[in-house]
């Protein structure tokens, strides 16, 4: 990693990646790309603008995760998300027969430029009937890179087989249900994330009455607690975007008959514990930990000052690295104020 930004620094005593995936800042990213394909040509990479981590946390600089032996990997793109990303499919599928990839040693890795729902619906169609999982999530600027190309509207994604072992994903949620309260939402925009009202009232007005906070509070609100969609057996996190009048804008699509619960913070310590002694137990050999952590997480634990004993408590695992995402993936869902992980024995 470097703080400011200086490529090299990062890249210094990287010899023969098998893949490499960067993370850069809005201003240099087309410039990195350029130069990490100088510097590596013909390595599978993909990239996208966003803060990255291992034991600290590079805000505007630059990061560089590499895998370095014991994989496989190809690296591609998928076009005109906001569209037509099946269009591109015959891509996915040559690049999972070029690993050849099993659900047992190989995992999708994704970062995308926007339209994540679609996106994952599309890329699902092809690992869901192969049971290949998948972690990633959402950069900045929608722009995102594959190769030492930059392209908007895309998503990219490396396919990486673990030659030496098992890889599994996991998902992590420090919410839990608040009281009995149950939505049902209406006079949704599904194009623009928008919930018109709950129960027939006002969105924002339910909101503030339940919470009691001002309507300048919700913002900041949502770190402590978002909506939840229950999906199964599961609970999709909604964050909320911004007010929009009387209505919320959110992180992902709410649907008109939607049923809506609230959720609260749980004990967020306990929780990263609990996670980290699954994995241990899952994996007793770990060579690698890479993780995708929401903003809003990032936000949330950098307020309680927990963030530097988060990274400390993760490093207890080996090698883990990260970054953090405006949305995250998981096999085929789209989450919010989550982490995703894959493990690599």
């Amino acid at each position: 990693m470097s703080q400011n930004g200086d490529l090299q620094e990062a890249v210094r005593g990287l010899k023969n990646p098998q893949l490499i995936m960067l993370l850069s800042n809005g201003d240099q990213f087309e410039k990195h790309v350029a130069e990490l394909e100088k510097l590596f040509p013909k390595i599978p990479s993909i990239g996208c603008i966003g803060m990255s981590y291992d034991t600290r946390v590079v805000e505007k600089g630059v990061g560089i995760i590499a895998f370095l032996d014991g994989v496989a990997a190809a690296a591609n793109v998928l076009e005109e998300v906001s569209t037509m990303p099946v269009k591109y499919i015959e891509r996915l599928k040559q690049d999972v027969k070029t690993v050849n990839g099993s659900s047992r040693d190989t995992v999708c890795i994704d970062f995308c430029s926007g339209n994540d729902a679609c996106v994952l619906t599309t890329i699902n169609s092809v690992l869901g009937n192969i049971n290949i999982p998948l972690v990633g999530g959402t950069g900045d600027a929608g722009k995102v890179s594959a190769n030492g190309k930059v392209y908007e509207d895309a998503v990219a994604y490396a396919m990486v087989k673990n030659n030496n072992g098992r890889v599994k994903t996991y998902k992590e949620n420090i919410y839990h249900q608040m009281g009995n309260y149950y939505f049902i939402a209406s006079k949704t925009d599904k194009a623009n994330y928008i919930i018109g009202e709950l129960n027939g009232h006002p969105a924002r007005q339910v909101y503030q009455d339940i919470l009691h906070v001002t309507e300048k509070e919700i913002l900041t609100q949502t770190f402590k607690n978002p909506f939840g969609k229950i999906n199964g057996d599961d609970t999709c996190i909604i964050s909320i975007k911004e007010v929009n009048g009387n209505a919320l804008t959110c992180f992902r699509q709410v649907n008109d008959s939607d049923v809506l619960i609230m959720l609260e913070l749980g004990d967020y310590k306990a929780i990263v514990k609990e996670t980290i002694e699954t994995i241990k137990r899952d994996f007793p050999k770990r060579s690698a930990v890479f993780s995708v952590n929401c903003l809003f997480r990032y936000l949330l634990f950098n307020d309680n000052h927990y963030m530097n004993e988060y990274l400390q408590e993760m490093a207890s695992l080996g090698n883990h690295v990260g970054f953090v995402g405006y949305g995250e993936h998981y096999n085929n869902r789209f989450v919010n104020q989550s982490m995703t992980c894959v493990v690599f024995e």
